[in-house]
């Protein structure tokens, strides 16, 4: 349906976020939008493999399809699909999943009011939680550009994610052996683009990264996967212990 507000300028176009106000495309700082399309193109490209891998691997193609609405979590729909092939119960697969999964629960905290405050749109932007979808809203300083960045990207990555594991389900085994293409790399590479600008601006968060970082790749060759990614949030202690930054007080205000 479209705006009430509809206008003959296309940055000024809104789309209307499930219980929010208005979000406009004119609310993202230029070139977030730009990095929002390629993160769907990464996005889409992942998504077709995952359908494909799936009924490769003797699946029925419903699996892949209702997955992706119901679960939505790309590694853990790799990781469940992996287990199942390889002759793994529905249990171990779920286990894998939500432990997977649990990251999203300090994204959560932290995107909570970036959401909505309707009981609607906290349910549905619970939904689209992602690494990509928090990273873009924690690239940006301002309100207005962190619920925009949030539902953009949020909703065209579910789209994005969802038509295209359905297109390599539907394409089968025709795509061969997708290992080759280093699918597997590409979200890590587009994530550090994207969190980078912050690396660059912020000494707190770099300590706190490098931190996270040197956990992670520690406890890898020990403990099962995603389990070092959830123990990288320790790397958030060393961010506590940095120096705090003194507060600024608007012109005219108490000090």
């Amino acid at each position: 349906m479209r705006s009430s507000n509809r206008t003959n300028d296309p940055p000024n176009r809104t789309t209307r976020a499930p219980g929010a106000s208005l979000v406009r495309l004119s609310d993202l700082a230029p070139g977030v939008l730009r990095d929002i399309a390629l993160v769907w193109l990464a996005d889409a490209v992942v998504g077709v493999s995952f359908g494909a891998i799936a009924v490769a691997g003797g699946h029925p193609l419903w699996v892949p399809v209702l997955m992706s609405l119901l679960v939505y979590a790309g590694s853990a729909q790799f990781s469940a699909v992996g287990l199942l092939t390889a002759g793994g119960g529905p249990v171990a697969a779920a286990v894998t999943g939500l432990l997977l999964n649990s990251r999203t629960a300090a994204f959560s905290l932290a995107l909570a009011d970036d959401l909505g405050r309707s009981w609607a749109a906290r349910l549905i932007g619970a939904h689209l939680i992602t690494d990509e979808t928090a990273a873009f809203v924690l690239a940006q300083d301002e309100g207005r550009a962190r619920k925009a960045a949030f539902w953009i990207s949020g909703i065209g990555l579910f789209l994005a994610w969802n038509v295209s594991v359905l297109a390599g389900a539907l394409a089968g085994t025709a795509l061969g052996d997708t290992d080759k293409f280093g699918l597997d790399a590409a979200f890590p590479a587009i994530l550090l683009a994207l969190v980078l600008p912050a690396l660059r601006a912020d000494s707190t968060a770099r300590r706190a990264s490098a931190a996270g970082a040197v956990i992670a790749v520690a406890a890898a060759p020990l403990l099962p996967a995603g389990v070092p990614v959830l123990l990288a949030l320790l790397g958030l202690l060393a961010a506590r212990r940095g120096p705090r930054r003194p507060r600024t007080t608007a012109p005219g205000s108490a000090s």
